[in-house]
């Protein structure tokens, strides 16, 4: 029987929750297919309709949280006249998947805290250091044109002051994926969007 094209994708979909459940409580050497297949209720055929190892379903599943942070990065650099709030458009944004979009949180939770950084890993590692480095110039860019437009006051370098950005942000995450209970980021967000943006207009020393 002939599968249509929505079966196949709610196909490919269980097994991606069931790599996103696994990955994060077992790690990727801790996970195998047959694991997946199961959790997922099938047989690992269907799993290799859709991926042909485990290092391609291991892709799939961390590109849920790079594929969302790289649409906030191009949303920011849409030609709009405000630097400003793209720039808190893109942090309020990245909390906001945090909290709201459950794939991202898992696949982001996987990626910082349940990765072996071995070379099996080069092409996904590859991946996240290039949006790294994506996020940190967009950030650069955006500091640079709000001060040209006298929208935030000089101060420290603007290669710098993204630099610290991304950090603060990537130390929220962290944290909090390390340890949910210390705080609830669903409460806190919007403090760390405050205190981030507030970063933004503090004079060097």
């Amino acid at each position: 029987m002939r599968r249509t094209p929505e079966q196949a994708e709610q196909t490919r979909l269980k097994v991606i929750d069931a790599g996103l459940r696994l990955f994060s409580q077992y790690g990727y050497s801790g996970t195998t297919l047959a694991m997946i297949a199961k959790d997922a209720g099938m047989s690992r055929g269907p799993i290799y309709w859709h991926f042909k190892n485990k290092d391609e379903l291991f892709e799939a599943v961390i590109a849920y949280s790079q594929t969302p942070l790289q649409g906030l990065v191009d949303a920011a650099r849409a030609d709009t006249p405000d630097p400003v709030a793209r720039m808190s458009a893109f942090i309020g944004g990245w909390f906001d998947l945090l909290v709201e979009d459950k794939r991202h949180r898992q696949s982001f939770e996987i990626l910082m805290n349940k990765t072996e950084l071995t070379q099996r890993m080069a092409r996904t590692v590859r991946r996240e250091r290039e949006l790294t480095r994506s996020i940190i110039a967009l950030f650069e860019t955006l500091i640079a044109e709000a001060r040209e437009q006298n929208a935030l006051p000089a101060g420290d370098p603007a290669p710098a002051l993204a630099l610290q950005t991304y950090t603060f942000l990537m130390g929220v995450t962290q944290t909090w994926l390390f340890s949910p209970r210390l705080f609830s980021l669903r409460q806190q967000k919007d403090y760390f969007h405050r205190k981030c943006m507030a970063s933004l207009s503090m004079s060097a020393d």
